[in-house]
């Protein structure tokens, strides 16, 4: 491990146009459950599956359900603290500060790689830290959302429908967001994939872009892509990057 995290190391002082591709493995490590994972939100019984209930179709037609599972799962409401950015959050934050990051694109919607102080943020899959009045428009932050008594959250002003910015299954990805990250992706000299078993597309397609010298791939478990990256490390990415020193 220690070869790798100094092959990493290298890697990393060599590059000059970083990019960071992650999952939800990234999140795991401050307790937000992986959809995934044999733990994972995947594997736990409720009425219905959670990709059901995570649907447009759901929830337009039962938005009171709807609202159980992701006050419950996702926003994890009543538990005893928010999840904290972790040491990968702050690592990939500090490169960016010192100039050799320039993105960080990510499937996580939690809103971490901002509170630990990353700028250039592409969500594929929206962010649970906006949320918007399907009715009128009007915006509303995460406190409302977790604040809210009612069954489904409604816009203070017409009483419209509150619906959390994230991608549902049966939505299309953001097409600015998608063309933001097919640039940095493509100008990179250095991607690191980290967290994510790469089997959610089309975010997952995005690595195919990418054209320049370097590509690791860091994730507890083996990914298809593991035969075409430079540099695998099978570990925590915390662990990983938190182990990496910025210059």
């Amino acid at each position: 491990m220690d070869e790798a995290i100094r092959e990493l190391q290298s890697i990393i002082d060599n590059g000059k146009r970083i990019v960071f591709f992650g999952g939800a493995g990234v999140s795991t490590e401050s307790g937000i459950p992986d959809f995934r994972s044999v733990d994972g939100l995947y594997h736990q019984k409720y009425d219905y599956p959670p990709e059901q209930i995570l649907s447009h179709t759901f929830f337009m037609r039962k938005p009171e359900e709807f609202y159980r599972f992701y006050n419950d799962k996702i926003l994890m409401v009543g538990a005893d603290h928010r999840p904290e950015p972790n040491a990968a959050h702050k690592k990939l934050a500090e490169l960016e500060k010192a100039g050799k990051l320039t993105a960080v694109v990510t499937q996580n919607i939690d809103g971490l790689h901002q509170a630990a102080g990353s700028k250039t943020v592409y969500e594929l899959h929206g962010s649970t830290l906006r949320n918007y009045c399907m009715k009128c428009g009007k915006s509303f932050d995460l406190d409302y959302m977790i604040n809210y008594k009612g069954a489904v959250p409604e816009c203070d002003e017409c009483g419209g429908t509150v619906k959390p910015d994230v991608v549902l299954y049966e939505e299309g990805l953001d097409s600015q967001t998608m063309e933001n990250s097919i640039r940095a992706i493509s100008e990179a000299d250095v991607l690191i994939i980290g967290g994510t078993s790469l089997v959610v597309y089309p975010a997952a397609g995005l690595i195919d872009y990418f054209r320049g010298d370097k590509l690791v791939l860091i994730n507890k478990g083996a990914t298809s892509r593991d035969s075409a990256a430079d540099l695998v490390i099978t570990d925590s990415i915390g662990k990983v990057l938190g182990s990496i020193e910025v210059h």
